[in-house]
């Protein structure tokens, strides 16, 4: 039987493969007849890895693989490239800063995942970690969102959320909610600290199981009708918020 496969779709997301997991890709496949200096620089990576790849024509290309290609999709071995609880806790004893992580309490769109995930890389995030039942997981969808930070973000499944806060807690990591039932803002809460920022579900927000184990609870403030933003938004105004805090208190 042959090992399970998975297509990666997408310049910046076959790249960070490239780039992280080689070995990990089977073969490439490339639009014929596309001038682009980034499907050059693939190519050139591809050689460098002895992967072998083939040029296909646009019209082929946009009938065998799903989404926008843009010219570059990878075929990977689908291995699994999210961590454990144990493997959390191993990271977390390595680092030597405290640590800023998200929790995304059952962020179900694959797009609003992979743009958290995006978003977590550029603010300098050493985990994510959700939970392993009702939420996207890692699929080529997210992997495309994510622009690549599928491959250098840390993601931890979990099959006990609420554990997992405890244990965060029990190591000295402050547990911050993000909600619009809260009464103070993310503004107005220190954020230098060991701090796990939850975001919640793109519906429902927070479940209350993990609510209860949050150790405050903060609300973005919102100037117009709208009572709330998309969780990947929401999730960038409270990250970057703590990246400034924290930037500031290290200078």
């Amino acid at each position: 039987m042959s090992d399970p496969q998975e297509n990666i779709i997408g310049i910046h997301a076959v790249a960070e493969l490239l780039k992280q997991s080689p070995e990990s890709v089977i073969s490439l496949v490339f639009q014929s007849g596309r001038d682009d200096p980034r499907l050059a620089e693939l190519r050139a990576l591809a050689q460098q890895h002895n992967i072998e790849s083939e040029d296909m024509d646009k019209r082929s290309m946009d009938k065998k693989f799903d989404g926008v290609h843009q010219g570059a999709v990878a075929i990977s071995r689908a291995e699994s490239r999210t961590l454990s609880e144990k493997e959390l806790i191993s990271l977390l004893d390595k680092l030597d800063h405290d640590p800023l992580l998200l929790i995304l309490d059952g962020v179900t769109d694959p797009h609003n995942l992979g743009a958290c995930l995006r978003t977590a890389d550029a603010a300098g995030v050493d985990a994510v970690i959700i939970p392993k039942d009702k939420s996207a997981g890692l699929t080529p969808t997210v992997r495309k969102v994510a622009c690549g930070a599928a491959e250098t973000v840390n993601l931890v499944s979990v099959t006990n959320l609420a554990r997992c806060l405890q244990t965060l807690k029990d190591r000295g990591v402050w547990i911050m909610g993000a909600t619009d039932q809260a009464f103070g803002t993310i503004y107005q809460q220190e954020l230098t600290g060991a701090i796990a920022v939850v975001m919640g579900s793109e519906g429902s927000g927070i479940r209350r199981l993990t609510q209860d184990k949050c150790d405050f609870l903060v609300s973005i403030p919102m100037a117009g009708q709208l009572s709330s933003l998309n969780v990947s938004v929401a999730t960038g105004v409270c990250l970057y918020e703590a990246a400034r805090q924290r930037r500031f208190a290290d200078s």
